[in-house]
């Protein structure tokens, strides 16, 4: 049980950090990823990732860079205290001898199998942090000029548990925050396959072998931040089909399921349709996950 304490609480310590450092580039991203397709002659919301940056403090102040993050800093602590603690366990169960260092591939199967365990408490988290980023940005160019430039949508919830009681008493309960469950999956089984085997891939590479433990602070957060990319260039059409079908209208859904929305994005978008938002995705990844990893190592090594 010692292990799993020690990984419970530096994962939670690592997870904060992680929420710290990159909840901004994250709401970038959805609002970039929700907003709607303009219509011919007109010119998006946004033209990118800085005019985002721009409109949303103009619009919203310094905080509205943060809008969501209740939610994920209510359940940050048990999301990468379950990541890296079902991860860790993994680790025992494919050791070959207690103590034993684990090969790169494995390290690919133990991500795979913590990716199943926190897909289960990502999607309810995501959807009401996505509802919370997305609101405003789905309203269309010519909707705010015809209201005026200093209006903007509606604003339809008021923080992360008015979104839960809506979809609980509107959207079929329960399964109303699963929804996008699939995707999901989708995204956090091959995400962090990719980003544990790619962190001990680099981590080895930078030792000259299977003892790490010598490493120094900046070659943790290099690793961390390299393998944090790795995550999102494996799996970011995913993400984008994940966060449209958590924000689709419930009433007059816009996509029949993650299929239809990759489909859809496709034929009226092209390819670029399922990449937006990834430059703030991957601008976040490597400074977060940096942060991530190097607070979980000194957290479990000062744990003994």
């Amino acid at each position: 049980m010692g292990d799993v304490v020690k990984d419970l609480a530096a994962g939670t310590v690592g997870g904060v950090a992680q929420l710290v450092v990159g909840h901004p580039f994250d709401t970038i991203k959805v609002k970039l990823q929700s907003q709607p397709t303009p219509l011919p002659g007109q010119l998006p919301k946004y033209s990118g990732a800085i005019d985002a940056v721009k409109k949303t403090i103009a619009a919203e102040g310094a905080g509205g860079l943060y809008k969501g993050m209740g939610a994920p800093l209510a359940t940050v602590a048990a999301f990468n205290a379950l990541l890296f603690t079902v991860r860790g366990q993994m680790e025992t169960l494919l050791r070959s001898s207690p103590g034993a260092p684990l090969t790169v591939n494995q390290q690919f199967i133990a991500g795979a199998g913590a990716g199943v365990a926190v897909s289960f408490l990502a999607t309810p988290t995501e959807l009401i942090k996505c509802r919370l980023q997305a609101q405003g940005a789905s309203a269309t160019p010519a909707a705010v000029a015809e209201a005026g430039a200093a209006v903007t949508a509606a604003v339809k919830y008021g923080g992360p548990m008015d979104v839960a009681k809506q979809v609980l008493r509107s959207e079929g309960g329960v399964r109303g925050l699963y929804k996008g469950l699939f995707p999901t999956f989708a995204r956090e089984i091959p995400g962090n396959a990719t980003m544990f085997g790619v962190y001990e891939a680099l981590k080895q590479y930078m030792a000259g072998g299977t003892d790490t433990s010598g490493l120094g602070r900046g070659s943790l957060m290099l690793a961390g931040g390299l393998a944090g990319g790795a995550f999102w260039i494996s799996v970011y059409p995913t993400d984008v089909v994940k966060s449209v079908i958590q924000i689709d209208d419930f009433k007059n859904p816009k996509y029949s399921g993650s299929i239809d929305a990759f489909k859809k994005i496709l034929k009226s978008e092209g390819i670029g349709g399922l990449y937006k938002g990834f430059g703030p995705a991957m601008g976040r990844s490597v400074p977060a996950n940096a942060a991530c990893f190097l607070a979980y190592e000194i957290t479990k090594s000062s744990l003994g």
